[in-house]
């Protein structure tokens, strides 16, 4: 299975990537291109603001961040956003906010999300891999 390619990570991913999960860094060492939502770094202070070690976690939030490419939401994602959240509302299949907002941006960008939550699989035209 070739893993090249245009990647963005859900919150998921970054977690087992800090787990020092071997798939997913084998996975990402593979990678033509990888990407973070501003939502995920979002999400992952949050988890880092509850946890009992939020100063190291945070800390790794920020190494996280100055290694990689952040991709922020403008106003095509709050396009995308939109589209998104319609389909999914007539289908009756509504997502978590957040994980509307990622969807957006890797449709955006035509990149392929990485993730664990099988939920992503009921946006239209996106494309998922689990890692």
């Amino acid at each position: 299975m070739s893993v090249s390619g245009r990647y963005l990570l859900d919150t998921n991913i970054i977690i087992a990537l800090f787990a020092d999960e071997a798939i997913v860094k084998s996975n990402l060492a593979q990678a033509n291109e990888v990407f973070i939502p501003n939502i995920v770094i979002g999400e992952l202070c949050y988890g880092a603001r509850k946890s009992g070690r939020v100063g190291a976690n945070l800390a790794r939030v920020d190494e996280l961040v100055v290694g990689s490419i952040v991709l922020g939401c403008d106003a095509e994602t709050a396009r995308q956003y939109g589209e998104v959240k319609n389909q999914l509302r007539l289908k009756g299949r509504p997502l978590p906010e957040n994980d509307v907002w990622i969807a957006a941006l890797a449709l955006q960008h035509n990149l392929i999300l990485v993730t664990r939550d099988a939920h992503f699989q009921e946006v239209e035209n996106l494309q998922t891999a689990m890692w």
